[in-house]
C-alpha cells in the first residue's frame, strides 16, 4: 500500500494511525535575475483597420549600447512606463515606450466612427476614379485630357491673332488656306489681319477687325485637346464676352506691350480690369497673363517693358481672387510672328527669357477636376436648326451617352440625344464633363430653346426658381442702390433682367459680420444679402452645391454692377397649383 501511495497513512494492527515521516525539502536559493537595461516591450494591442491605406509600421527602436560596468544604468530605463489602456486602434505594435526622445513613440490612431466615414469616403472616392478612368479608357481608348481655353483683354490686343497662329502652328489650317486668308486680306487693304481670319469668319469682322461673337476652334497637341473660344475685347460686346467665360476652364489675358496701348487698356475705361473680374466671377480658376507685341518696335523684347507691365498688373490681378503663386502664370510672345507660341523664342531674340513657351506651359497646367459622376448639367450657349434641333454647351458636371433620354429645364421638356458631335463635327457615341459637343435633340422645337437653357437628368434636375438670395460685392455705381432697383443679370450662359426687390443685410467691413437691420440702400465697395426677384423662372443651383450655376454677375448701363453668389433658392409651388387647376376635371 505505501509502495502504491508514499504520502498514504500507514495502518499497523495494535496500532493508531501514523503520518509517514518525509524528508526536509532543501531551502530555497535566491534567483539572480539579470540587471535590467532598458525597458520592456509594450504588450500587444489589437489591430482593426477599416479601409484606407494600410498602416505603415512604426521605425523600431534602435538597440541601446551594453552599459559599462562604470556608468549607472539611466533611471528611465530601471522604471517602466505604465502599460498603455487597451484601446481599438488602427496602429500596430510601436516602437518600446522607454527609448528615449530620439525615437518618439508615434501617435495614437484611436479608431472612431468619424474616421472610419472619412476613410470609407476616400475608398469610395478612389474606387470611383479608377472606375471613371476605365470607363473613358473602354469608349474612348487612350484619350487625351481636354481644356476650354478662353482668349480675353482689351480690344486690339492681338488675341484673335494670336488664336490663328496657334491653330496654324498646331496643323489645323493648313498652309493653303493661311495664304488665301493673306490675299484675300492684302486686297481689302488690311495685310496684317489675316492670322485672325481663321477665327473671324464673318464680313463684319474681318472689314472692321473686331471679334462680334465668340469665336470657336480646336487644336491638339501632343499632350491634350483644346477648344479655343475668342472673346470680343469691345466694350459692346461684354455680354458675348461673358457666355464665352463661362465654358472656359483656363484664361489666356493677353495684354499689348506696345507702348500707350496697355496704358489705355489697364487705366479706368479699359476692358483689361473688367475682363480679369468677369473670368474670377464666371469660375475660371487659372489665369495665364500673355504680354503679346513684344517684337514691336517701341518695346524690342526688353525685359524692362515686361517687367513694367508685370508690376502693374499684379496687385490689381491678386485684389481680383487669383492667387499669384498657384493661379497665374506670365509668358511673353509676339502672336504675329509666332515667337514663344509653340517653340520657345531664340536666345537671339530674346536672351533673358528661359521659361517655356505658351504651348509648352498650357500642357504642363494641372488638369481641372471633372465632375464625371455628378448629376448632368449642360447649359445651352447657342442653337440652331439643322436636320432637327441642335444645342451647343458645355457639359459642365455628369456625361451624355446617345439615346439618353433628358430633361430640358427650366421647361421641364423631356428631350432625346438623337446624335452627338465633337469639335471637329465628327459624331460621338459619349460625352463627358469638360466637353465642348453639339446634340441633335428629338422631342422639342430649336424655338422652344434659349441659350441660357440647363440640359439635365430626370432624376436630379437643376433647379428653376423665380426668387433667389445671394451675396453681392458692389464693384462700380454712380448712385445708391435701394430695393427696386433692375440689371441684367448674367449666369453661365444666361442673360436675363432682374429685381433687387428687397436689401436684407450688409456686413460690417470691420468684423465681417452680418446686420440684424436691413439696409436702406446700398453703395459701391459694400457686401450685402439681397433678394432678387425674375419674371420667368431661371436654372440656378446653389453656390456650396455647384458653383458654376451658382456665380453671377450684374450689369446696367454697359458696366459690371457687382459680382455675386447664390446662397439659397426659393421655390414657389405656384405653377404646380396652376397646372393642377388646369388640369382639373369634374365628372358629371
Amino acid at each position: 500500500m505505501s509502495r502504491l501511495n508514499a504520502g498514504a497513512f500507514e495502518f499497523v494492527p495494535g496500532k493508531g494511525f501514523k503520518v509517514p515521516e518525509q524528508p526536509a525539502p532543501p531551502p530555497l536559493q535566491p534567483v539572480e535575475r539579470p540587471e535590467q537595461t532598458e525597458a520592456p516591450a509594450p504588450p500587444p494591442t489589437i489591430s482593426l483597420n477599416i479601409g484606407g491605406s494600410k498602416p505603415t509600421p512604426p521605425p523600431a527602436a534602435p538597440a541601446a549600447p551594453a552599459p559599462s560596468s562604470s556608468t549607472p544604468a539611466p533611471a528611465a530605463a530601471s522604471t517602466p512606463k505604465a502599460a498603455p489602456k487597451t484601446n481599438v486602434s488602427t496602429s500596430g505594435a510601436g516602437s518600446a515606450p522607454g527609448s528615449g526622445a530620439s525615437s518618439p513613440a508615434p501617435a495614437s490612431k484611436t479608431f472612431t466612427l468619424g474616421k472610419a466615414k472619412t476613410d470609407t469616403a476616400a475608398i469610395a472616392k478612389e474606387v470611383e476614379t479608377v472606375a471613371d478612368q476605365a470607363v473613358l479608357e473602354d469608349l474612348f481608348g487612350d484619350i487625351k485630357e481636354h481644356l476650354n481655353i478662353v482668349f480675353i483683354g482689351h480690344v486690339d490686343a492681338g488675341k484673335s491673332t494670336m488664336g490663328g497662329n496657334i491653330l496654324y502652328l498646331s496643323g489645323m489650317v493648313d498652309k493653303r488656306t493661311m495664304e488665301k486668308y493673306e490675299k484675300e486680306a492684302k486686297e481689302a487693304g488690311r495685310e496684317t489681319w489675316y492670322l485672325s481670319w481663321a477665327l473671324d469668319s464673318t464680313p463684319q469682322e474681318r472689314l472692321k477687325g473686331k471679334t462680334v461673337e465668340v469665336g470657336r476652334a480646336y487644336f491638339e497637341t501632343t499632350a491634350r485637346r483644346y477648344t479655343i473660344l475668342d472673346a470680343p475685347g469691345h466694350k459692346t460686346f461684354v455680354p458675348s464676352m461673358i457666355s464665352g467665360a463661362a465654358q472656359a476652364d483656363v484664361a489666356i489675358l493677353v495684354i499689348s506691350a506696345r507702348k500707350g496701348e496697355f496704358e489705355t487698356g489697364f487705366e479706368k475705361g479699359g476692358q483689361t480690369r473688367e475682363h480679369i473680374m468677369l473670368v474670377k466671377t464666371a469660375g475660371v480658376n487659372k489665369l495665364v497673363i500673355v504680354i503679346n507685341k513684344m517684337d514691336d518696335s517701341t518695346v524690342g523684347w526688353e525685359k524692362v517693358r515686361y517687367d513694367e507691365v508685370k508690376e502693374k498688373l499684379t496687385s490689381f490681378v491678386r485684389g481680383a481672387g487669383f492667387n499669384l503663386k498657384t493661379d497665374v502664370s506670365w509668358i511673353p510672345v509676339s502672336a504675329y510672328t509666332g515667337a514663344n507660341l509653340k517653340d520657345r523664342v531664340a536666345k537671339s531674340v530674346c536672351s533673358w527669357w528661359d521659361g517655356p513657351s505658351l504651348l509648352e506651359l498650357l500642357d504642363r497646367m494641372p488638369m481641372v477636376d471633372r465632375k464625371m459622376n455628378a448629376p448632368l448639367m449642360m447649359p445651352v450657349s447657342e442653337k440652331y436648326k439643322d436636320l432637327g434641333t441642335i444645342a451647343v454647351g458645355k457639359i459642365e458636371s455628369g456625361h451624355i451617352r446617345k439615346g439618353d433620354t433628358l430633361l430640358l429645364m427650366p421647361n421641364r421638356d423631356t428631350v432625346e440625344v438623337a446624335a452627338m458631335y465633337n469639335e471637329m463635327e465628327d459624331e460621338v457615341p459619349m460625352a463627358v464633363s469638360g466637353d465642348n459637343v453639339r446634340i441633335r435633340l428629338r422631342g422639342v422645337e430649336d424655338e422652344e430653346i434659349s441659350p441660357g437653357f440647363v440640359l439635365t437628368s430626370p432624376g436630379k434636375p437643376v433647379h428653376a426658381v423665380r426668387q433667389f438670395e445671394a451675396q453681392l460685392a458692389i464693384l462700380e455705381h454712380k448712385n445708391i442702390i435701394c430695393a427696386g432697383y433692375s440689371a441684367v443679370l448674367h449666369v453661365h450662359t444666361l442673360a436675363e433682367e432682374v429685381t433687387l426687390s428687397a436689401l436684407l443685410h450688409y456686413f460690417d467691413k470691420a468684423t465681417g459680420r452680418k446686420s440684424r437691420k436691413p439696409p436702406q440702400f446700398a453703395k459701391r465697395g459694400q457686401r450685402i444679402v439681397a433678394l432678387i426677384e425674375t419674371t420667368a423662372p431661371i436654372c440656378l443651383e446653389k453656390f456650396s452645391d455647384h458653383p458654376q450655376l451658382g456665380r453671377f454677375t450684374l450689369r446696367d448701363e454697359g458696366k459690371t454692377i457687382a459680382i455675386g453668389k447664390v446662397t439659397k433658392l426659393i421655390e414657389t409651388n405656384g405653377e404646380e397649383l396652376v397646372d393642377g387647376v388646369a388640369n382639373l376635371s369634374v365628372a358629371a
